[in-house]
């Protein structure tokens, strides 16, 4: 996976998604609901940011790059699962949702974890 595309695609995204919240929901949705919007544009463009980080670091990696990789793959579950049941909340999905977006969190810890364990020793 090219995790530097990856991560400039998530960028794009919730750079559009942010807009549309800014502009597009702020008068059709409660206020809570657009604060979960803009937590989740918040967390999916830091997370966009990580993705192309755990790009930059396998490529200079290499071989070992197995954490990296790993590290990528949660940011971009952890994104989706953390940042699509705020985005779904706000459009109308149950409330519920919100019980699972702890397991999004968890996963972007992991990909933070990874992350640091994959960089150890990169720099001396």
């Amino acid at each position: 996976m090219n995790w530097i595309v990856v991560g400039a695609v998530s960028g794009f995204l919730a750079v559009a998604c942010g807009a549309f919240g800014a502009h597009g929901l702020k008068t059709r949705v409660a206020e809570q609901a657009l604060a979960w919007w803009n937590t989740a544009a918040h967390y999916q463009l830091t997370h966009a940011l990580a993705l192309v980080a755990a790009g930059l670091l396998r490529a200079q990696v290499g071989a070992g790059s197995g954490p990296a990789n790993t590290a990528g793959w949660a940011f971009l579950l952890g994104s989706a699962v953390f940042c699509g049941s705020l985005y779904a909340m706000t459009l109308g999905a149950p409330r519920w949702f919100g019980a699972i977006t702890p397991i999004g969190g968890l996963l972007l810890l992991f990909g933070w974890a990874l992350l640091a364990w994959a960089a150890r020793g990169l720099v001396r």
